[in-house]
């Protein structure tokens, strides 16, 4: 069994896998990750600050995605207009 923090309401709670969201929160977590898929769909290119700010979640959230390994970095180019 893992002890485990809820990221969101902070919660410490037991679970059989390591996981970073209690099951009250898990809707939360699933809605804010849905919301900055479809968000990089529209602008593949945008950084954590963009997606912040468009969308109302903060950096430091968007940044947690990527070291849960939900989000993956991609290197692409720049196309110039």
């Amino acid at each position: 069994m893992y002890t485990n923090v809820c990221k969101h309401c902070y919660k410490v709670f037991k679970s059989r896998i390591r996981t970073f969201t209690c099951k009250n929160c898990r809707q939360i977590d699933d809605d804010h990750f849905d919301d900055i898929e479809a968000y990089l769909k529209e602008y593949p290119n945008s950084n954590a600050l963009q997606i912040s700010e468009a969308l109302g979640i903060t950096a430091y959230e968007v940044l947690n995605y990527l070291k849960e390994g939900r989000l993956h970095i991609s290197k692409g180019k720049f196309e110039q207009l």
